[in-house]
């Protein structure tokens, strides 16, 4: 697993190899020509570590921001992109994702726009308290949302997911045309993104994400053909352990949110 971030130099091709017809499209206010040669790099970063001590899976509620250490893992994060040519950032409308933008945005002399394409996928579980070993996901009231994950049923369904990813993505791309784009968004969002580009199914086990809090997958693009897939992790070494990929469930162990 690279630990190297936005240069994106472990990656994994994605998208058409065909020829994409030039196009116009705006930029700034003014228009330019798509074309095949000119490099584009939207990085998607997974926000930092929330202050979520009683575990509550907190989806789309407002009201939950950054824990000290996510702070660091943004500080860290905006540390890492400082010399890249970022020229465009947007987040998730809700309290974390924007946090974790706010450091990079400052760090290269922009405004964070918002974008609810972003947004945390929706959950009928949103609220509640889930722990390791707790029982929650053996309790009947709970079994007729756990039907199809497929799907899934219990929230999002993932092609929906796909489709407004996409599309923010696109949107960065297009702001950024020419330079980078940083889009600050919430793991299972991010995951599937970059399970539709690199042609993985969608449904899938959520221990088996490469998507830890602070980390940035990148996606490169040649005019608007995905030419590129990267996955790093500038705060790798703030992560608490058993959030990180592969790690051994911990018994009582509180999750911090997606």
């Amino acid at each position: 697993m690279s630990g190297d971030g936005a240069d994106a130099e472990r990656g994994t091709t994605g998208g058409s190899t065909g020829s994409t017809p030039d196009r116009t499209v705006e930029q700034g206010g003014a228009e330019r020509m798509a074309d095949e040669k000119t490099v584009t790099v939207v990085h998607v970063l997974r926000h930092g570590e929330v202050e979520n001590p009683e575990g509550v899976l907190y989806g789309r509620l407002p009201g939950y921001h950054l824990s000290d250490l996510g702070r660091r893992m943004a500080d860290r994060v905006a540390e890492h992109l400082a010399a890249r040519d970022v020229r465009h950032v947007v987040a998730s409308p809700l309290e974390r994702a924007q946090e974790t933008a706010a450091p990079i945005a400052k760090q290269h002399g922009l405004d964070t726009a918002s974008d609810g394409r972003l947004i945390e996928a929706a959950n009928v579980f949103e609220g509640r308290t889930f722990g390791v070993g707790d029982g929650a996901l053996r309790r009947p009231a709970n079994w007729r949302h756990l039907r199809n994950p497929f799907r899934p049923s219990w929230g999002e369904p993932y092609v929906d997911q796909v489709v407004r990813m996409r599309a923010a993505l696109d949107a960065a791309r297009d702001a950024a045309y020419g330079h980078e784009a940083v889009c600050v968004s919430h793991q299972l969002p991010i995951w599937i993104l970059r399970s539709h580009a690199e042609k993985r199914r969608l449904w899938h086990d959520p221990r088996s994400r490469e998507c830890t809090l602070a980390s940035l997958t990148s996606f490169t693009y040649l005019g608007d053909r995905l030419v590129s897939v990267g996955y790093g992790e500038p705060a790798r070494d703030l992560v608490p352990a058993h959030l990180l990929p592969g790690a051994k469930p911990v018994p009582g162990a509180k999750g911090h949110g997606a």
